[in-house]
């Protein structure tokens, strides 16, 4: 049975040990399997392997996640929803300037990209995403990759509404653009081993830099 708190705190229920206990083997399942994905390769790890680490059974972990691509979308989730949430404070207070309020919301994802992801794990996700679109896994990452599409459309907005950009400015458009550029040139970065994070964000402020000009009130 759900507890529900006393009127006048916060409107959340308490949640049952059972589930604290689900939620805790299930983060548990998700740790071991990113330091392994991280460290030995995607590929390499078996889901027994998976489940030593998390002192599991394995069949605890299939009561979680169908297979291993699952459980990656799960460490893709932590990454991106963590990302979100940073991504949250630039829109609602964005620096006075449009090129530094852009480079600040893009570079943001940037920086955290391979908090818990490394590039072999970042092309495995992709990988799924693109074979098995509508998969819970493949469905799960495009879900992820809108919600962050759709939060630079929201920069837009606010840099409108600020007049920090032209009025006519059509901020979907614009947003779309400077995200799927952004999405682009980081897939490319996750395709090539040797590629730095640091000239990633420079080529991202050259090309911030030119959407700036285009749309300058």
């Amino acid at each position: 049975m759900y507890q529900i708190l006393p009127k006048g705190k916060s409107g959340s229920r308490v949640k049952t040990r059972g589930e604290k206990n689900r939620e805790e083997r299930r983060q548990r399942i998700v740790e071991s399997a990113m330091v392994q994905f991280r460290k030995r390769g995607f590929e390499k790890v078996k889901i027994e392997d998976i489940a030593s680490k998390a002192k599991v059974s394995i069949g605890t972990i299939y009561n979680y996640f169908k297979n291993k691509g699952d459980i990656l979308v799960a460490i893709t989730d932590l990454e991106v929803n963590e990302v979100l949430a940073l991504g949250e404070a630039v829109v609602a207070d964005p620096p006075s300037d449009a090129l530094m309020a852009i480079d600040k919301l893009i570079l943001t994802y940037i920086d955290h990209s391979l908090t818990y992801m490394n590039k072999e794990m970042w092309r495995q996700a992709m990988a799924i995403s693109m074979v098995q679109p509508e998969s819970p896994s493949g469905t799960a990452y495009i879900e992820l990759d809108e919600a962050l599409r759709d939060q630079t459309v929201r920069l837009f907005k606010v840099l409108i509404k600020r007049k920090l950009v032209r009025a006519d400015a059509d901020a979907f458009v614009i947003g779309c653009m400077v995200w799927h550029t952004a999405n682009d040139l980081f897939t490319s970065f996750v395709k090539d081993e040797g590629q730095k994070l640091d000239a990633l964000k420079r080529t991202l402020k050259r090309k911030h830099k030119v959407v700036v000009k285009l749309i300058a009130p």
